[in-house]
């Protein structure tokens, strides 16, 4: 997988009429025997691509949920290496982009150049760095474009409008939509103005925009979508998972497909 198969999945979703379902998993949180297997549950289900966490002590974009299960990762001896040999062993058969979210710091402790180059040789389409700033991707982006693997940006609800059209401008795989201020989680309701920026941000968006953060029932699913072109669900996706219930999970992508 390439970011080329991340950009055909966006694109057989929309020629479809539909939105795009994107779920966020902690690698490692029930054990990396059953990676593999939650990604072909997901993909199977009808994701359009999945989000992949990778277990870090000090995850400063992640809420409770994905933090205990990045704690409960780490517990279990995750490392990076181990999920990306563990994700290379399907790479052939899966049919389904894996994005990972990381942070600066597991990057540069294993090598830029040699990070993106596991990252190809494991089949991922594209990676998230929320601690990375616009103005510092120059550390990155040249081993990323090299190995054909996108830079996924996010765009805060609190960021200047020069600085989301520069985003916009340079978004690749999709232009991720932070639609909370703060860290992930689940939330209530969503400001009133959400999806007025959403829209704008469509309008100039040189990828999908796909709205994060905080999404975790059918009814926000429902109503962000209006906006934007899909949604990336995280906390939820990981509780049920961890609670074993797949049909919260089934139900979350269904909505999104009836959206």
């Amino acid at each position: 997988m390439t970011k080329a198969q991340l950009d055909n999945a966006f694109l057989t979703v929309s020629e479809a009429g539909e939105k795009a379902f994107v779920p966020y998993i902690m690698a490692g949180d029930g054990g990396l025997e059953s990676l593999n297997e939650r990604i072909r549950f997901l993909a199977d289900s009808g994701a359009t691509a999945i989000e992949l966490g990778l277990p870090f002590s000090d995850p400063v974009a992640d809420g409770p949920t994905i933090q205990a299960a990045g704690i409960r990762a780490l517990e279990a001896g995750t490392t990076v290496q181990a999920v990306l040999d563990e994700v290379a062993k399907e790479k052939a058969s899966r049919n389904v982009p894996l994005v990972i979210m990381t942070y600066l710091n597991p990057v540069f402790a294993y090598g830029v150049e040699a990070f993106a180059s596991a990252c190809a040789a494991a089949g991922i389409s594209g990676l998230i760095l929320p601690d990375l700033p616009l103005e510092e991707e120059g550390l990155v982006v040249e081993a990323l474009q090299k190995h054909e693997i996108a830079l996924i940006r996010l765009v805060a609800l609190t960021s200047t409008p020069d600085r989301i059209r520069a985003l916009a401008e340079r978004a690749e795989g999709f232009l991720y939509a932070v639609t909370v201020a703060g860290t992930t989680g689940e939330r209530a309701t969503f400001v009133d103005q959400l999806g007025t920026h959403l829209q704008e941000l469509k309008e100039i968006s040189k990828a999908p925009v796909l709205a994060g953060f905080g999404v975790s029932t059918p009814e926000h699913v429902k109503e962000l979508s209006q906006y934007c072109d899909g949604v990336v669900v995280g906390s939820k996706i990981v509780d049920a998972l961890h609670q074993g219930d797949r049909q919260q999970v089934a139900e979350l992508i269904r909505s999104i497909k009836q959206a």
